[in-house]
């Protein structure tokens, strides 16, 4: 089967008219303008197609009898009728990239279906960060594959992270920081992050990482590699010799070197906090960094976040 997308932006077209948003901006500086979705599979026009309309979008049939799964319109998720397994999907993934994250867990979407994104506009900030973000959603569900990402307080590092697997059907989160009853701002970011995951995902709380890394062979996601160590200094009693985490440290370091999963861990940037008043607030600040510069230097990707963008690391 063969698809050659003729358009993919939304109805209005990309940039939309008298948009003054940045994105539509960048655009016409460009002088690019993305049509809105069309498509010709084998040779026949999309919408001339036999149609059969499901919730959140319709199924097309294409001359040689391959079934196309098509979502209406952006924030649309179309359903897929039980029991089909697609050619091909449609999907507004500017919109819902989990939603293809769903259709590979429930099995709509297989290794053999192909993705494309449609129904494309100014919630994408460029059409380099569309095909930055296809990617890594087309990459193979399993590792083993790590990426490191760095970045200060409210950067939007757990966001990227969350975004760069939304596409996975099945995903481990893996919560290293400690359950605070006691503390309600803690348990507001905690429930945010919750709302932000799929339902699908798997999580699990705990410190052992370096076991959780030899285990598993599908997506993980580590949130954070700082509390982690908070936590190995807090049960070696490394606060006043930070030698006793080393052990600690190097079983980490060989776990995501040796783990065969595909593994999305984020780090506070130490570098951009404020200098620690006290002996082991620098202790450890250096050993955080330390700790950052081993994994990222067994990593496939590295990136710092910066105000919610994303610089990649050589």
């Amino acid at each position: 089967m063969n698809i050659e997308l003729r358009g993919i932006a939304a109805a209005q077209g990309w940039p939309a008219p008298g948009c003054r948003c940045a994105s539509c901006g960048r655009l016409r500086a460009a002088g690019v303008r993305r049509e809105p979705v069309a498509a010709l599979v084998d040779g026949v026009p999309l919408d001339g197609l036999p149609r059969t309309d499901v919730p959140g979008g319709y199924e097309v049939r294409g001359p040689h009898g391959d079934l196309i799964l098509v979502a209406a319109g952006p924030g649309a998720r179309p359903e897929p009728t039980p029991g089909v397994e697609y050619a091909a999907v449609l999907l507004d993934l500017a919109g819902s990239p989990e939603h293809l994250g769903y259709l590979r867990h429930t099995g709509p979407v297989a290794s053999t279906t192909r993705v494309f994104a449609v129904h494309v506009d100014h919630r994408l900030p460029s059409e380099a960060e569309l095909e930055r973000r296809m990617a890594f959603w087309n990459r193979p569900q399993h590792g083993p594959f790590r990426t490191l990402l760095l970045g200060g307080s409210r950067s939007g590092k757990s966001a990227e992270a969350e975004l760069r697997l939304a596409a996975c059907a099945d995903v481990l989160y893996v919560a290293t920081g400690p359950v605070r009853d006691d503390d309600p701002e803690w348990s507001e970011r905690v429930a945010a992050h919750r709302l932000r995951r799929p339902a699908w995902w798997r999580t699990v709380e705990t410190t052992e990482l370096a076991d959780v890394l030899a285990a598993e062979t599908g997506a993980v996601l580590v949130d954070g590699i700082g509390t982690w160590l908070a936590a190995a200094m807090d049960e070696t009693g490394a606060w006043d010799d930070p030698s006793r985490v080393r052990p600690r440290v190097d079983a980490l370091v060989a776990a995501w070197r040796g783990t065969a999963a595909r593994v999305v861990a984020v780090s506070d940037e130490v570098g951009l906090s404020l200098v620690p008043t006290t002996a082991s607030g620098r202790a450890f600040r250096d050993m955080l960094g330390l700790v950052n510069q081993r994994l990222a230097a067994e990593s496939e990707e590295a990136a710092l976040v910066v105000a919610g963008r994303v610089v990649e690391l050589a």
